[in-house]
């Protein structure tokens, strides 16, 4: 442990293993249900600085690689309704701090979905470090934030019969991350 208290986990280069990392997503469906969705293709740089907290995070996912289980929803969740990964095709994510609040951590970072760039509060979890069977070292991370869609450009709805809308209009990330130390 460093003098902030974070979680020890060795300074230096980690790369995320893909197997075993998920870039998901929640959304509301009719307001009485909740779709779940991944993106399953992305790079990440991760460097782990001797004071885990001044430590950085980049990843690049590819929008296209979208999938909630169903292909048409997949397809219109790609076009310019929602994504439009023609003409925006990857979505970026850069830290730009990690701090401590109360027994808490908390990762902010600047996301960029179709071209519009906000910061978002991730809450930050560290699950912990270990060896794999081959002598590496793996540590795993989760993340969570709420972002209102609305605010990057994705605000496709429709007016239900009832009263209610389509898509809500909060979306909630979840990643799951294990990292490999390089």
């Amino acid at each position: 442990m460093t003098t902030t208290n974070a979680p020890a986990i060795a300074a230096g280069t980690w790369t995320v293993d893909p197997a075993h990392t998920r870039i998901g997503f929640i959304a509301r469906h009719l307001m009485v249900t909740k779709v779940r969705g991944e993106f399953t293709d992305f790079e990440a740089d991760v460097e782990v600085a001797d004071d885990p907290l001044d430590s950085t995070v980049e990843v690049v996912v590819q929008m296209d690689s979208i999938d909630t289980g169903t292909a048409d929803r997949d397809g219109h969740l790609r076009s310019n309704d929602f994504f439009d990964i023609a003409t925006y095709p990857t979505m970026r994510f850069k830290s730009k701090s990690i701090t401590r609040d109360g027994s808490q951590f908390v990762l902010s970072a600047d996301l960029t979905i179709k071209g519009v760039t906000q910061s978002v509060d991730f809450e930050l979890g560290f699950d912990g470090t270990g060896l794999d069977p081959w002598g590496g070292e793996r540590a795993g991370l989760s993340a969570t934030a709420t972002i209102n869609r609305n605010d990057f450009g994705v605000a496709f709805n429709a007016l239900l019969e009832t009263g209610g809308v389509l898509v809500g209009d909060n979306v909630q990330i979840e990643l799951d991350v294990q990292l490999i130390r390089a």
